[in-house]
């Protein structure tokens, strides 16, 4: 947050962000379905799996009416609209994998996606609020929001792997919602001079990350690797830093001129924004460049909410002002805790792409029969071997991102004096510096 921005007397409440108090970022209750118009884009959104597998997408998108956006008119409608024909989208570009790639999305379907985003404010391309904010229902409305009793309204090749690779994000999102609520607790304890309001709700933060790292670990049971690195992750590539496709996609009918857009990422979840941007994490250079870009491909509500945390007084500030052991003991534990889920992810990332990227490698040597799950490895996309789908050099920039969270540590506090830690301050400390290894 930042100390120069000047604090506003009204109060801020999720609900101007288009943000839920059940369910954070996560559109409560999506749309399954469009007006009767729309019908052709759902009845080939329904079976994009299958028509990608036959190699036939690409003719019925080509046969597909061009068809009037006017008629969408909630943003329910517009949201599940933009699911609807950016998943096309993906499923029309890489339906031959990387080496038959197109240069023209076509006018069926590039001049809908184009003004429906323009009237979202999004970039006509699959976004992570599309595939795991937006694209979700419960199986048993009155059951628990679980994996068991949750499935895709879209989904793209892979199978179940597919399922639980957007399903076990939405829960990692579900989990950071108590500590999103939490963050309006800190910005008015900080206006307030509140001491124990800022650590109370700074101890919810930290248990809502450590939370979200719980819910991350379903990603192991639900996902195998090798689907996910060989059939899933190139649906979720996009046009920009991209060497399948070095001059991105010309979209017909809106202009002549190629676009570049990232694919989907989880730099585009604003959760970790948010708490980026009250533990006053600086994240520079390409890292800080490719996050800042991140939140042009979120909700534009989103994206003000998390600017408008950064408009406030600095909560690093307030903790060394403060010099107060409690305070500064939850404000370190939830550092330790963004570092620790970080950790995760770049252990995550290691299984999913490092560890199939060098058996790749290794596979396309050996001209023999392999088993189905080995030539799914073999057969991914070379040029995604080290970038993630945002385009980004996947592990240098996790690591650039982990580190340059751990330096926002408050080792010892001052205000005037030297404040000593006591043991449980120490052990957080000790947490802290451990969190380098992977």
């Amino acid at each position: 947050m930042d100390t120069k921005g000047k604090y506003t007397e009204t109060p801020m409440s999720l609900k101007q962000f288009h943000i839920s108090e059940d369910y954070g970022f996560i559109l409560p209750e999506p749309l399954n379905d469009l007006p009767l118009y729309y019908k052709p884009w759902m009845d080939i959104a329904r079976i994009m799996p299958e028509l990608i597998c036959s190699h036939s997408l690409r003719l019925r998108i080509h046969n597909m009416p061009l068809l009037e956006t006017h008629l969408l008119r909630t943003h329910r409608e517009l949201g599940l609209a933009h699911l609807v024909l950016s998943m096309m989208t993906m499923g029309y570009v890489w339906q031959e994998g990387e080496r038959e790639t197109v240069n023209m999305l076509p006018r069926s379907l590039s001049v809908p996606l184009c003004e429906v985003s323009q009237r979202l404010g999004l970039p006509p391309i699959l976004i992570h609020a599309d595939t795991v904010l937006a694209n979700w229902r419960k199986r048993d409305p009155d059951g628990p929001f679980s994996m068991e009793n949750l499935e895709l309204l879209l989904t793209l090749p892979g199978g179940e792997s597919v399922r639980g690779f957007f399903l076990v994000t939405l829960l990692v999102e579900l989990a950071g919602v108590p500590g999103l609520k939490s963050i309006l607790d800190v910005i008015n304890g900080i206006h307030y001079n509140d001491v124990a309001m800022v650590t109370k709700a700074l101890d919810v933060v930290s248990q809502a990350i450590d939370s979200m790292k719980q819910a991350f670990k379903l990603m192991h049971e639900y996902v195998d690797p090798s689907i996910f690195y060989g059939i899933i992750r190139i649906y979720l590539s996009g046009w920009k830093d991209n060497p399948s496709m070095p001059e991105g996609l010309v979209y017909e009918g809106v202009q002549e001129k190629p676009m570049e857009f990232s694919g989907g990422s989880a730099a585009q979840s604003s959760i970790l924004h948010c708490f980026d941007e009250l533990l006053g994490v600086q994240h520079e250079g390409s890292s800080g460049a490719f996050l800042r870009r991140m939140k042009d491909y979120m909700p534009p509500p989103h994206k003000h909410f998390i600017e408008n945390i950064s408009s406030h007084p600095s909560l690093r500030s307030f903790v060394l002002q403060q010099a107060d052991e409690g305070l500064t003991h939850a404000f370190e534990l939830c550092v330790a805790r963004l570092v620790d889920f970080r950790n995760f992810h770049i252990n995550t990332v290691t299984r999913y792409i490092t560890i199939p990227a060098s058996r790749a490698k290794q596979l396309r040597a050996n001209k023999q029969g392999m088993t189905e799950e080995l030539d799914a490895i073999r057969r991914a996309p070379t040029a995604l071997e080290e970038r993630g789908t945002g385009g980004s050099g996947i592990i240098t920039f996790l690591k650039t991102v982990r580190d340059e969270t751990k330096e926002i540590s408050i080792v010892q506090c001052t205000n005037g004096n030297q404040v000593l830690l006591d043991r449980s301050m120490a052990e957080i400390q000790k947490a802290v510096s451990e969190l380098t290894t992977e």
